[in-house]
């Protein structure tokens, strides 16, 4: 095992098997072969052209009109067993950030339509005598995804219509009772991507990252169900537990990795991967 095993793990779609999806103009989502032809299935609100692309028949042309569209493609095929379950929120799909959002999709869907999430992770450490020390998450047992898993100390979806701090500050709150006055000193530290194929699709993911030092007298609290509890570990700890295996989530473990790099645990002088990392951690994302 090595760091850059998690690095290849996330990165392991191949986009030339799936067919392009796209949104006013924007190839911005794949879609497999078969959920292609059971989505224009639904009706005759998605369409294939010419030239094999995907998308929205002519008559869809607002930003509502296609979140309708969506909206009853999404509870059709899941009514056929097609997508496994929705979850009840909304992301916003959009090329990047610098786009406007194009329109909305349950986050459970996103992958089938392979379309990029966005997601909040927060690094939570303390400062010790003999160095730095992080809390991690053990997620509970009976999440649907990836249960008993390792994790970082809070994450989550960027849901439509919150901010990524505001939404960072609202799951700290949720899942760690971390209080206002201590998540207001987030930092924000950059952004972890990747191209992830699972069972339900493709996911051209990115992760909005933040660093949170804590005191040394706080303990998080479970909050919400979704961790079964939180340990405190030193660095030195966490980096092998990565290093070795893969008992953490797939994607917290580049989360984990960046912090590595970033505090200097990871140097050019002691990770033989170490530009491959650098690199490896921020993938130009291209459907």
């Amino acid at each position: 095992m090595s760091y850059l095993d998690h690095i290849n793990a996330c990165n392991n779609a191949d986009p030339t098997r799936y067919a392009p999806f796209q949104i006013a103009g924007n190839v911005i989502g794949a879609l497999r072969p078969e959920f292609a032809s059971a989505l224009v299935g639904t009706g005759p609100d998605f369409r294939r052209d010419d030239d094999g692309i995907f998308g929205f028949a002519p008559h869809v042309t607002t930003l509502q009109d296609r979140n309708t569209a969506l909206a009853t493609a999404a509870s059709i095929l899941r009514d056929q067993g097609v997508i496994t379950r929705l979850h009840g929120e909304q992301f916003d799909i959009r090329p990047s950030l610098g786009h406007d959002p194009l329109c909305q999709l349950d986050r459970s869907a996103m992958p089938y339509f392979g379309l990029r999430s966005w997601g909040v992770h927060m690094n939570g450490y303390v400062r010790k005598a003999d160095g730095i020390h992080m809390w991690i998450a053990h997620r509970a047992k009976d999440k649907p995804n990836y249960p008993g898993m390792l994790d970082n100390m809070v994450a989550g979806g960027q849901p439509a219509g919150l901010g990524f701090l505001e939404n960072m500050i609202k799951e700290c709150a949720e899942e760690a009772d971390i209080p206002d006055h201590l998540a207001q000193h987030l930092k924000p530290v950059g952004t972890v991507s990747y191209l992830h194929e699972t069972i339900e699709g493709i996911k051209p993911d990115v992760m909005v990252n933040f660093d949170l030092e804590l005191p040394t007298d706080f303990t998080p609290r479970c909050a919400d169900g979704e961790v079964e509890r939180f340990e405190l570990l030193p660095l030195a700890e966490v980096a092998k537990t990565v290093r070795d295996g893969f008992e953490f989530k797939f994607n917290c473990a580049l989360v984990i990795i960046d912090f590595l790099i970033r505090h200097g645990f990871l140097t050019a002088d002691n990770e033989p991967t170490y530009c491959q990392l650098t690199t490896g951690l921020h993938r130009h994302i291209q459907l």
